[in-house]
């Protein structure tokens, strides 16, 4: 890259990860390199207006004040035309012309943004994007359809059942009763949401309707899971679809205490005492080597490009389960994601830069198709 390219970093958006999404991008932007690339910081309102925003840096966990994108009277506007420039009107009604971004870096989580809503837009703007694509996204962010694509592709995963808002409640009891085939204890997911949001652990039958309400209050769909006596161990995978090989870092191991249950939102935010993430995992090496090739042959199954964490439970037996997939992992000071390859010896501003140049290259392979 011989000249400065722009960038343009979207984040906040309208899901409940909002505030995760902002600190991610702030963790992002600090270190996109500015002697290769422009920076067009643009943050997408709770309500779905798009604006540029100049205070990122003030980004930051806060259990009293996460930070929020407020609407301040101004608006970015998007053509989804091939090559779509970027307008930006002023709070007094004026236009000027933000010009064409040569790479869009998605860094918004859950609905609208990392489901692959985002990823078609990008897509008809013909425009180069960080991480997977419009079926990757969609398919990664619901976990109902994670698990139908790991069983097809042959790759371990937990038993599951998927309950439907409509089906619960023509008959909540039947549904309870038909959960309890899973055995206890038990946990609830929405099927479409993120950082452990709407997630709860059921210990007993009686627990399963506040459960069951909790996960529908995010989605209309929700899956339930049976707890596994297993190791919470991650990995990152980097790497085009293009290309034969992927890298994947060392693995890494999530260990929670204190007063949590599982790995919640506060765990992986707020109580950052309570979170310890080790990398290299402290387990056998064939262990180490079959976690990394599992996250490979997930990366590869749901046809992802750039970036993908994937999560994994490690048996007692050495037995290795694949528990989801993260194809907009996060980037704040506290993830797993860049933590590990910084671990793997990648530096974070590096990882940056690599991913960047995995949008434009894959942009551009495809185009010569």
């Amino acid at each position: 890259m011989t000249q400065r390219l722009l960038v343009a970093v979207l984040f906040g958006g309208r899901s409940p990860e909002h505030s995760v999404s902002c600190v991610t991008a702030a963790g992002v932007m600090n270190e996109i390199d500015p002697n290769a690339f422009r920076l067009l910081p643009i943050g997408i309102t709770p309500e779905g207006k798009w604006r540029v925003v100049h205070d990122w840096k003030s980004f930051s966990f806060d259990r009293d004040n996460m930070p929020r994108i407020e609407d301040n009277q101004t608006e970015v506007f998007v053509s989804p035309s091939k090559n779509g420039s970027l307008i930006e009107r002023d709070a007094q009604g004026a236009f000027a012309d933000l010009g064409s971004p040569d790479i869009v870096f998605p860094l918004l989580h859950g609905q609208y943004g990392e489901d692959g809503t985002m990823q078609g837009l990008l897509s008809l703007m013909d425009v180069p994007f960080v991480g997977p694509g419009v079926f990757s996204s969609s398919a990664g962010m619901d976990k109902h359809f994670t698990k139908m694509v790991l069983r097809a592709a042959g790759i371990p995963t937990a038993d599951w059942k998927t309950v439907s808002l409509t089906q619960y409640q023509a008959d909540p009891q039947a549904t309870i009763d038909s959960l309890q085939e899973l055995g206890l204890p038990a946990f609830v997911k929405p099927s479409r949401a993120g950082s452990s949001v709407g997630i709860s652990k059921v210990s007993d039958t009686s627990g399963f309707k506040a459960a069951l309400d909790d996960a529908f209050a995010h989605d209309t769909k929700v899956i339930v899971e049976p707890f596994v006596d297993g190791r919470e161990i991650e990995c990152a995978v980097l790497g085009s679809v293009n290309d034969r090989e992927l890298k994947a870092s060392s693995p890494g191991e999530i260990i929670v205490s204190g007063d949590h249950e599982f790995y919640d939102f506060d765990a992986k935010y707020l109580d950052l005492d309570a979170t310890t993430l080790t990398c290299p995992a402290d387990v056998e090496p064939d262990v180490a080597e079959r976690v990394r090739d599992i996250a490979c042959q997930t990366f590869r199954a749901f046809d992802c490009t750039g970036l993908t964490r994937v999560d994994t439970f490690v048996r007692p037996n050495g037995e290795v389960l694949v528990n989801e997939i993260n194809t907009s992992p996060g980037f704040t000071p506290t993830s797993g994601y860049p933590f590990m390859w910084e671990q793997s010896g990648l530096p974070y501003k590096d990882l940056i830069t690599e991913l960047l140049k995995i949008a434009v290259e894959d942009h551009k392979r495809s185009a010569t198709e």
